[in-house]
């Protein structure tokens, strides 16, 4: 058997690490799996991991990816209608509805504090 990757965790620059921490945690109900010396940190839940580094980034490239609705994390789920009530009950700012994609998804989209937009997708 020859090698695999077993996993991926995309890297968010965010401006305020405890407030990201703050974030997933207490709206979107992931865990803290680390911080190293402050500034950077990996939240996790369930398979899906997410490491936040404390790091300038480009405004208008976070204004670009949103305007066209661009993604910056894609998350397989089970339960969809299920976590999209847990994550409004956490009032995490979620966007729009639960919509049914001719690609064969149902999906919503959440931006955090620093303008990343999550798709939590399941297959119809």
């Amino acid at each position: 058997m020859g090698p695999s990757i077993t996993a991926a965790a995309p890297q968010f620059l965010v401006d305020d690490l405890d407030r990201s921490l703050d974030f997933y945690q207490r709206r979107l109900g992931f865990t803290r799996d680390f911080v190293y010396e402050g500034f950077y940190a990996g939240v996790s839940r369930d398979r899906a991991v997410i490491h936040l580094k404390c790091a300038p980034k480009l405004d208008a490239e976070r204004a670009h990816r949103r305007s066209g609705e661009h993604l910056d994390a894609f998350l397989v789920v089970t339960g969809i209608d299920e976590l999209y009530a847990e994550l409004v009950g956490r009032e995490a700012p979620v966007i729009g509805q639960v919509e049914r994609r001719p690609w064969g998804t149902r999906d919503f989209l959440v931006e955090d504090p620093d303008g990343y937009v999550l798709c939590f997708s399941e297959p119809a």
